[in-house]
This record gives C-alpha cells, structure tokens and sequence, in this order.
C-alpha cells in the first residue's frame, strides 16, 4: 500500500472533483491526470489520502470505499452539494452517500424517529402508515426510504442525528449537515 499525504486545500479540490458516490481518490486522479483506468484484474496499489485534522484513510483503485472506512470529507464538499436539486436532493444525496460508504451499518437510521414520528423505514407503505403526508423517497436504490414533507431545519436535525447513529462525530456532522441543510 503507498500514502500520500495532501494538504485540506489540495484534498477538497480532489474531493470536489468527485463525479459519482465512491469514486475512489485514485479513480479521481486518473480521471483528472488524463490516465487509463486500471484493470480489475491487474493488481493495483490501494491510495492512501491523509490530511491535516483527518484520520488517515485509504481507498482500494476501482473499488468502492470499504463500509469500516468512511470518508465524511466527502459528503460536504460544495461543488458536488451544489449540483443536487434542492434541499430534499442534496438531504437525499447525503443519506445515498452514507449508505454507498456503509451498506451494513446504514439500519441504524431507523432507530432516528420523532416522538409520534418515523423518519425512516424499510418501505414506502411504512412511511406512509405512520403519515399520510410523509413523501417517502427511496434514498438512491438502497432499499430504505426517508420522509422528505418535512422543513429544512428538521431534515437537518435527522441528517445531524443519522449522522452520529453511523458514527460521525459531532463537529463533523454539524459541518456537513451546515452545508447540505443550512440554518436560515
């Protein structure tokens, strides 16, 4: 495995460069470098991205990021926030974006639900039950669904509190929930 150690500045530029969910840095690079992907069946060096007030993490060549190594950075990055329609896009792209980065972790979104309210479920009919007037959306097509009728200040409450049910710390959650919900 090789490192390589970028500052934040040169990190959001390659991160602001993303064109899909789990992009991978080095697919990133390729891409930007004007070099060939690299074959599956070559054997490639994973790249290793690491930057200042950053666990350092790495990212295998043309695979998807591994679900115990998530890269948060990458959900408020503001190009690629900017680019989704809308408040319900960019709470939605957020929520896909997790659940690329940690399939098997992402059932904990259901344990964040309201005092009379559920947020997430399983299915749209469940949603529904619960509320009439939910606008369930399917976060991407990962079989889990949202309720999207809700302000902006309280879908940022339930991508704050999703957030840190998938581990993300409180700072780093505010900040990304900051720029894909911002407070009026």
């Amino acid at each position: 495995m090789k490192y390589i150690e970028v500052d934040e500045e040169l990190y959001r530029f390659i991160a602001g460069k993303t064109e899909r969910i789990g992009e991978s840095a080095s697919d990133i690079l390729r891409r930007l470098l004007g070099l060939e992907s690299v074959n599956l069946e070559t054997e490639t060096q994973p790249v290793a991205v690491s930057h200042p007030g950053m666990e350092s993490s790495y990212i295998p060549n043309n695979l998807p990021p591994v679900s115990d190594v998530v890269d948060f950075e990458q959900l408020y990055v503001p190009s690629v926030l900017e680019s989704q329609k809308g408040a319900v896009g960019r709470f939605l792209f957020v929520l896909e974006a997790l659940y690329q980065q940690m399939p098997q972790q992402f059932e904990k979104v259901l344990q964040v639900q309201g005092r009379d309210r559920l947020y997430f479920a399983t299915s749209k009919e469940a949603l529904l039950a619960a509320s009439q007037s939910a606008n369930p959306k399917e976060i991407g097509n990962s079989g889990y669904w949202v309720t999207t009728n809700n302000n902006t200040a309280k879908k940022r409450a339930i991508l704050l509190e999703a957030l840190e049910k998938l581990g993300c710390g409180a700072i780093r959650a505010n900040a990304i929930a900051d720029a894909a919900l911002p407070s009026a």
